[in-house]
């Protein structure tokens, strides 16, 4: 056997007998990709822990009780999808649901317009003082809800400053209890979130154009666009995604509506102004139906889920 031969095979035998490069101590050692994954799970592990205690579980249980006819005290009775068929058959559970889609209006896509249209105007050219008309506007975020419902509360009462108003001028007849009207009760409380509302749209629509590049602007000018053209081919393309925010935001707080409701007009007169929110919340404290209440919670959560998804959906496409 020749020298070369031997070494060779003595390197051979080296290699076999000499530990693997990826183990330590006998155990494989993980991939650099592994160990990230790895470590970012435990940074996000106290936030998954607390999110499934306050969400997935009472989601879950939720679930459960949706299939129950339970008081919460005797013994709960197994009756499947009927609290399902239920919300959808119960007279008042389905006025409640077109409650809130009237809702959906006046706290969704009256803000959004009006919020494209003054943002149109506004970032066209710097308007002095700008900047305080964005804090006067957006002002209603910042104020809690209670407050927002007695002050709205006190102005469109029987005797508040707009029906003193249109008393002043002659309108006798237009001074009602807006929110004691099972007619203009709605509406009413649409035209508050549509106030509540609007600051949160300007402010995004604002933000977002700050984003889009001056090029464009003057590319459509070039092109002989007006401020309509400028605005439908540029404008509002560039602000897709932050109307995506806007929309999602106030469609999932108008589905969700309750506090507004609760501390205006208790769902009143009659049920003039019950949303499911508030039908969930009598289902559960007031008149107990545990499986009842969690069905709406269910339906509700599947309707805001539904309303993302779509919406996400519509901002990928061009």
């Amino acid at each position: 056997m020749t020298v070369d031969a031997v070494s060779s095979n003595s390197a051979v035998v080296a290699r076999a007998s000499a530990p693997h490069p990826k183990a330590r101590g006998g155990r494989p050692r993980l991939s650099r990709r592994t160990r990230q994954r790895l470590l970012g799970l435990a940074y996000a592990a106290p936030a998954l822990a607390l999110f499934t205690a306050i969400v997935l579980v009472p989601l879950v249980q939720s679930m459960v009780y949706s299939g129950y006819q339970w008081d919460g005290v005797s013994e709960p009775t197994f009756v499947g999808f009927d609290n399902y068929v239920n919300f959808f058959a119960d007279p008042d559970l389905r006025d409640s649901l077109v409650h809130v889609l009237v809702l959906v209006v006046f706290f969704a896509l009256l803000p959004s317009a009006l919020g494209l249209v003054t943002a149109g105007l506004l970032g066209r050219e710097r308007v002095a003082g700008d900047g305080a008309f964005r804090v006067i506007l957006f002002l209603p975020q910042v104020l809690t809800s209670i407050v927002v419902a007695i002050v709205w509360g006190r102005v469109l009462g029987p005797d508040g400053p707009l029906n003193t108003v249109l008393r002043a001028v002659g309108l006798d007849v237009l001074a009602i209890n807006w929110l004691g009207d099972f007619t203009w009760a709605l509406p009413a409380l649409g035209l508050i979130g549509s106030w509540t509302n609007f600051g949160l749209c300007l402010v995004l629509f604002l933000s977002g154009m700050g984003t889009i590049p001056k090029e464009r602007y003057e590319a459509a000018r070039l092109d002989g666009a007006g401020p309509l053209g400028e605005f439908r081919a540029v404008t509002l393309p560039g602000l897709r995604t932050h109307l995506t925010v806007a929309l999602t935001l106030t469609i999932t707080g108008a589905l969700r509506t309750f506090d507004l409701v609760w501390n205006t007009t208790r769902g009143g007169p009659g049920s003039a102004t019950t949303t499911p929110a508030l039908m969930l919340y009598r289902f559960a404290f007031k008149d107990p139906q545990i499986g009842q209440a969690s069905a709406i919670g269910i339906v509700t959560a599947v309707f805001c889920l539904l309303v993302a998804l779509f919406l996400s959906r519509m901002a990928e496409q061009r």
